[in-house]
């Protein structure tokens, strides 16, 4: 999912923003306390973008009753540039 801010960066910037998020691995305890890797910070192109992994029930109501479990759980990454927070 991407917000209205990060749609507006057009697709060329969508390409490295891609890029960014598969090469990210800038987790560590003051980012990451519980080790889950599902929030992060990226810069690119001098945009600092923002994302978020949320973790749903098969319906996207509720949280999921066990992330982990892939069979009970859609995964929902947000992307957002960091002043839309």
């Amino acid at each position: 999912m991407l917000t209205n801010g990060v749609i507006a960066l057009g697709s060329e910037a969508h390409e490295r923003i891609i890029e960014a998020l598969q090469r990210y691995d800038d987790f560590d305890a003051d980012n990451d306390p519980y080790g889950e890797h599902d929030f992060g910070l990226i810069v690119v192109d001098g945009s600092e973008l923002l994302f978020k992994i949320d973790y749903y029930d098969l319906d996207l109501t509720y949280h999921s009753p066990d992330p982990a479990d892939p069979s009970v759980t859609i995964r929902v990454l947000t992307v957002m540039l960091a002043s839309e927070y």
